[in-house]
């Protein structure tokens, strides 16, 4: 039986913390063969980007469906249409089975679009800061220090008695 420690992972998947952590607790409960289908990787690539790609040799573009609902990615396919059945295999080493892989993203991850290449399927993503999230330069002043609200939008500095 194969263990899997993700954490060194976790480290750097910004965004990913919790899908990681869904993935151990998933796989705990299937068989090894069903953790392993299809293989995937995830890259972060240029700045706040990142790659979930799927090897599905044998699939066309027509068998996969991905879908988005509520912050969870769906990847699936259908078992490909069987177009030589007179073939006799002596082994047969690339599976063409169904499958559903689910991925469980961060609230600021957005899918931003899929291509299908050589039997190779990309899904980008791309981390999406709000603005009042992002890191900011606080400028320091000189002199006294003023009201707390002073300064703050709608608000007034109330004068103490």
């Amino acid at each position: 039986m194969r263990t899997f420690d993700l954490s060194p992972l976790m480290q750097n998947a910004i965004g990913f913390d919790e899908l990681f952590r869904m993935a151990e607790n998933f796989q705990k409960g299937l068989e090894p063969a069903e953790r392993a289908y299809p293989p995937y990787n995830i890259e972060k690539v240029a700045g706040d980007g990142y790659r979930i790609t799927m090897a599905l040799a044998g699939f066309g573009k027509e068998d996969i469906s991905i879908s988005l609902e509520d912050e969870l990615l769906t990847i699936s396919s259908k078992q490909p249409e069987k177009k030589n059945e007179k073939s006799q295999f002596l082994h047969r080493g690339i599976a063409t089975r169904a499958f559903v892989r689910k991925f469980q993203l961060a609230s600021e991850i957005r899918v931003t679009g899929a291509n299908f290449d050589n039997g190779l399927l990309h899904v980008e993503l791309y981390r999406e800061i709000p603005e009042h999230k992002r890191p900011r330069d606080i400028p320091i002043k000189t002199g006294p220090a003023k009201p707390v609200l002073e300064g703050v939008k709608g608000k007034k500095a109330s004068k103490a008695a």
